[in-house]
């Protein structure tokens, strides 16, 4: 029980990391291009994330038998990333976040459809109800809808591939070498798209909140790798959506951006249905 309630610690403080890092791309993401602001954020946490892992396995660290679903994990990583910023330009941080919510419900629809895995009514139930808020989300009626605004539904379904994968890979190899593996390369793709960035920020500041997008990134994932390592999924997996309010909080006390009725029902609907999809997973694994 006291394990438990530390990894529930560590993972709302993940939570509050992530959010202060989606919070910090926000304020960068006028001011820099998307293409810097990603290689810097990469190469900062791959030279953190790989002092660890080197000094501790040594040349063995970058061992696996799949070097290609890890070079296609590190892909999809970059993409995110790049998707990620992208989105938070056109979106305020809660409602981003909110969507990206609908990962692990996309994750059961493609279980379905693409591993054979059985999907009960309720969760096809869950799986349309999570859909039905991401609309009263996104509101494709609005005037001031942009189609900007579905970026993050391309970002949800990326990262949907990203942790299936990441789930078959865990079966071969440790955490530190996915990590090791993903962070090279995204600097590497990221490094081979500079030329094409665009122009470089010159004000300190800018670099100083790129650096601090680094330590937050580092610190979420860290802190997210050891909640797991304390409790098991189904007990922290409904704690995920507390993002969802540190992200409501930073749009509103940064950025002044308060929600309206409909897009906090449907904030509302995402996470009951996320939460309810939790417990069916874990009362279906329990039997």
């Amino acid at each position: 029980m006291k394990g438990e309630r530390l990894g529930i610690a560590l993972l709302v403080l993940a939570t509050a990391s992530f959010a202060a890092l989606d919070s910090t791309a926000k304020a960068v993401g006028a001011a820099v291009p998307v293409l810097v602001a990603m290689w810097f954020r990469y190469l900062l946490q791959a030279a953190a994330t790989g002092a660890l892992v080197v000094a501790r396995k040594g040349r063995g660290a970058f061992a696996t038998r799949r070097p290609l679903l890890h070079a296609l994990r590190g892909l999809l990583f970059s993409g995110s990333g790049v998707l990620a910023f992208l989105s938070l330009r056109h979106l305020p941080i809660g409602e981003f976040t909110a969507l990206m919510m609908l990962t692990p419900l996309l994750i059961t629809l493609l279980a379905a459809t693409r591993l054979g895995e059985r999907v009960t009514l309720p969760q096809w139930a869950l799986v349309a109800g999570s859909f039905g808020g991401a609309l009263l989300v996104i509101q494709p009626d609005a005037r001031d809808f942009k189609w900007a605004m579905l970026l993050p539904l391309a970002l949800v379904v990326v990262n949907a591939v990203y942790q299936l994968l990441t789930s078959r890979l865990m079966r071969e190899n440790d955490a530190a070498t996915l990590q090791l593996w993903t962070g090279s390369v995204a600097v590497g793709v990221t490094t081979l798209a500079l030329p094409w960035a665009g122009p470089w920020p010159v004000q300190p500041q800018l670099w100083a909140l790129l650096a601090l997008m680094a330590v937050f990134s580092t610190a979420g994932h860290t802190m997210l790798t050891m909640a797991y390592g304390h409790a098991r999924a189904p007990t922290l997996t409904p704690f995920l959506y507390a993002q969802v309010g540190f992200a409501t909080l930073a749009g509103w006390l940064v950025f002044g951006h308060a929600p309206d009725a409909w897009t906090l029902l449907g904030i509302a609907v995402i996470a009951a249905c996320g939460v309810g999809g939790t417990w069916l997973a874990g009362h279906r694994a329990g039997r």
